[in-house]
């Protein structure tokens, strides 16, 4: 890997020397866009509007809107002047709780590797950090721009998780999250019950991009002129997009499906909240194995009549 920025993680009068390098890389299959007909590359030039005349890039400004609606260009040297803060180093602000900072704030992971020739400080910072179960809040400029950034441990490596700033994050507001649905006690208890069938530890490795094998599977297949999938047969099921009727039997199905007890509802039965369909279900089972015990005691009701009779 190549380091992308190098400078000190500082806090108080502690300063760390690192290098940071990109943790993710994409593992997308490389294309370029060319002309369906025949093959030929598409290539896009920048020109004026109105005209065919190329414009270079070293002549390419950014047009921003005022207030007032005014359209303001500023040059590459006009943002050059932004006084933003150009030191390399990446300070820490606050230590906070991990459980403060919500997973959608996360934008771009990167690596810190100790830059000194004495890792003492680097694993100090490391070791403080997992001790205290605190993530530490950070500034810094990377390629001319302020970030946000969390500085956590993952393994035994320091990793600056850069932050969205609050006004990124969108509100959640659905009116149909304004309604409060009547959820029956038997619902919870399955739908935990699913849960729990479905829980186990977290192993990143036994998933896969399908997306990408199956593209690559299309690839090769016309390359060689062959077929890479057979058309799915079409289902005549109507009902694929409604909603689920009965909720506890979709909820118990699942269970059982999962090889896990389908019967997580069975103690309350006696609730008068619970769902009229399950016990209706439940006396009509119960009504079978009556059935045939009357009739085994039928023959001895009969024959203390017919002495009665004589």
């Amino acid at each position: 890997m190549r380091s992308i920025w190098k400078g000190d993680l500082s806090f108080g009068l502690v300063n760390v020397p690192v290098k940071v390098y990109s943790a993710t890389e994409s593992h997308d299959r490389k294309s370029h866009q060319v002309d369906s007909k025949d093959g030929t590359r598409i290539r896009y030039r920048k020109v004026r509007e109105g005209t065919d005349d190329e414009v270079e890039f070293s002549s390419i400004a950014n047009a921003y809107e005022s207030e007032t609606g005014e359209t303001v260009v500023l040059t590459k040297d006009d943002l050059s002047e932004l006084p933003v803060q150009r030191s390399p180093e990446i300070s820490i602000t606050d230590f906070v709780p991990v459980e403060q900072v919500d997973p959608i704030y996360f934008d771009k992971p990167y690596y810190l590797e100790p830059a000194s020739k004495s890792p003492k400080a680097y694993a100090l910072m490391r070791e403080a950090l997992q001790e205290t179960d605190r993530l530490a809040i950070a500034t810094f400029t990377l390629r001319n721009r302020t970030r946000l950034a969390a500085l956590r441990v993952v393994g035994n490596v320091l990793t600056l998780q850069t932050l969205l700033w609050p006004d990124e994050v969108r509100e959640a507001s659905f009116p149909s999250l304004d309604e409060s649905p009547d959820l029956k006690p038997q619902e919870l208890k399955m739908a935990a019950s699913l849960i729990e069938s479905m829980s186990g530890d977290f192993d990143p490795e036994q998933y896969e991009d399908t997306y990408q094998l199956e593209l690559s599977k299309l690839i090769e297949a016309k390359a060689e002129g062959t077929e890479a999938f057979t058309a799915p047969e079409k289902s005549d099921d109507d009902d694929d997009d409604s909603e689920v009727a009965d909720l506890l039997a979709a909820l118990r199905a699942s269970v059982k499906d999962r090889g896990g007890s389908a019967s997580a509802d069975s103690d309350d039965d006696s609730d008068e909240d619970a769902p009229k369909k399950a016990p209706a279900k439940k006396a009509t089972a119960k009504k079978a194995p009556a059935k045939k015990a009357a009739a085994k005691k039928a023959p001895a009701k009969k024959a203390p009549a017919k002495r009665k009779a004589g």
